[in-house]
């Protein structure tokens, strides 16, 4: 009775790793340096990150700390990782694109790793002008479509959203009054809302 074909001999090792005794299983395995730089520069090419967003992903791709904090302190130092330029950049964008206030910005600043004196410098690039400016535009591109609610409903709905874009309660409601107000409705029609219940 013939025997059944013998099988190959399994390579050791997952589907990813080089054949025992080949040249690749001869190469010696990637400095941790270089392999830090490497994952550094991706992630800076594909957007700027702040220096605590790279230690966190370096941390996820297990490269040693000392290793780490050799390669973010050269980058820091040459001007790669520059997070006072991160976060006046962040500020700008968010404020302009999204109309978010300083209260805001500055929590999502401090959830990429900027530390509590470079996020307060980069959120005081606005003023009270400029936070009013933009609270008045966005409650000016909201205000046709909340026309034939009651006003209690209008004030709360408008001040509302500026409240939850990090504006305080009394610049919002500010705003929303001088917005009604010039849409012809009376002082005495706005209702003062509660306004902690806005967030």
């Amino acid at each position: 009775m013939a025997g059944r074909p013998r099988r190959r001999a399994r390579r050791s090792g997952g589907p990813d790793e080089p054949t025992p005794g080949s040249e690749a299983d001869a190469t010696p395995p990637p400095d941790p340096e270089s392999v830090a730089r490497t994952i550094c520069l991706r992630l800076l090419t594909a957007a700027p990150r702040t220096r605590a967003q790279l230690a966190e992903e370096l941390d996820r791709r297990d490269v040693p700390a000392d290793v780490s904090e050799r390669v973010l302190s050269r980058f820091t130092e040459v001007g790669l990782i520059d997070d006072a330029a991160f976060a006046q950049a962040w500020v700008q964008t968010r404020h302009r694109g999204r109309g978010l206030a300083r209260k805001a910005l500055s929590v999502e600043l401090r959830r990429r790793g900027v530390d509590d004196d470079t996020a307060r410098d980069a959120v005081e690039q606005l003023d009270d002008e400029q936070e009013r400016s933009t609270a008045r535009a966005l409650v000016d591109r909201k205000l046709a479509a909340t026309r034939g609610l009651p006003s209690q409903t209008r004030v709360r709905r408008l001040a509302g959203m500026l409240a939850r874009k990090g504006y305080p309660a009394g610049i919002a409601f500010g705003v929303v009054r001088d917005a009604l107000a010039e849409e012809g409705a009376e002082a005495d029609d706005l209702p003062d809302p509660d306004l902690d219940g806005l967030t």
